[in-house]
């Protein structure tokens, strides 16, 4: 049973919904080619007469993979750009060709195992495999730690796993990859070992890189005071509650000085990367007395469906995920405490824009 990594920015909602992986080019129906690289090669000249001979051989690798390679019984894994998470699905399905489909006529079924799971729950070694520039590719080197997060009965069994049999150390902050290393023919197939790093790896990388940094290197006390400071960089007026009982309210918020106004923000911080489901929720909504008091919950994980149908049933409530914290870190770093732009060194850089390059 082989593991793959996919990359789909273009269908990433209807992979979920609908059932299935998907590749592009627009070459006609594979299985009609057969297992053979030099027509499949030809294919693609045809349809991309002025791309080069060493893209030409890496897209036709990863078309032959797709097709023939790939096989039911395997399993995927689909890093989702809209929400940072990850998504595992076991392939049940061989490789079909959709010509009414509009785009990634391309298509395997797949039976999704687990979804939306955050990226903070795995080491960064194995979230930099998963971040393979390449479309398609074979997770090799952490397939049996993804086998074990899949065959753990919950995220918090999993990360607890990790923690005691190899200690804070092998799940803890680390700096960033080196765009050298990124870039390495170790990390790249051959076909693309001279490529350099692209805007996503690197923004992957800074992103996984504030996440991990927030949940190794603060306490959850310090935690707390991090959203109090965000808050204060947004332009709101906050204060940390007694940390030792606070009724479950860990930070209170509010536009004016006095906090006498309305509403009171009530934050409730989860210093934790495990998905937060509907009874978490809840417990921050008993806190709300008046009406004009609204709630805030803020993990760096993310949040089950019916977490999030909760939040679209309340007017007052907001869910912070780890998205939304880094989004925001980055947003407003400039205006946090030095205390923490020393624990998160960032530098900014300008990248080409993927999407007119």
């Amino acid at each position: 049973m082989t593991m793959w990594g996919i990359h789909n920015d273009v269908l990433a909602d209807e992979l979920l919904s609908e059932g299935f992986v998907s590749i592009g080019w627009e070459i006609g129906d594979i299985s009609l080619m057969g297992d053979n690289p030099e027509r499949i090669k030809a294919a693609l000249v045809a349809s991309e007469p002025s791309a080069k001979q060493g893209a030409i051989a890496l897209w036709a690798g990863i078309q032959r993979r797709f097709a023939f390679e790939m096989a039911e019984g395997d399993i995927v894994i689909f890093p989702s750009k809209a929400d940072r998470t990850l998504n595992f699905g076991e392939v049940i399905g061989e490789y079909r060709y959709h010509p009414g489909e509009r785009t990634h006529k391309h298509r395997r079924a797949v039976r999704w195992l687990k979804t939306g799971v955050p990226r903070g729950i795995f080491p960064k070694s194995a979230l930099y495999e998963i971040g393979s520039a390449l479309t398609l590719f074979q997770v090799k080197r952490h397939a049996g730690l993804f086998r074990e997060f899949l065959n753990a009965p919950s995220e918090d069994v999993f990360v607890a796993s990790l923690q005691t049999a190899e200690g804070p150390s092998s799940v803890s902050a680390e700096l960033p990859v080196p765009l050298e290393e990124m870039a390495s023919p170790a990390n790249l197939e051959e076909d693309e070992h001279d490529a350099l790093p692209t805007a996503k790896q690197i923004e992957d990388n800074t992103n996984d890189f504030i996440t991990r940094t927030l949940l190794e290197d603060l306490t959850h006390q310090e935690f707390e005071n991090f959203v109090a400071d965000l808050l204060r960089a947004m332009g709101y007026q906050a204060r940390v509650t007694t940390y030792t009982a606070d009724g479950g309210v860990d930070v209170l918020a509010h536009r004016d000085v006095l906090g006498l106004e309305p509403p009171l923000i009530k934050v409730q911080c989860k210093h934790t990367a495990p998905a937060k489901g509907r009874p978490d929720i809840q417990s921050l909504l008993g806190t709300l007395g008046a009406k004009d008091e609204h709630g805030l919950f803020v993990t760096l994980g993310s949040y089950s469906s019916e977490a999030a149908a909760l939040e679209r049933e309340r007017h007052n409530l907001r869910l912070l995920g780890g998205k939304e914290i880094t989004d925001l870190t980055l947003t407003y770093y400039e205006s946090l405490p030095a205390k923490w732009r020393d624990k998160l060194p960032l530098k900014r850089i300008y990248v080409v824009d993927e999407k007119i390059s």
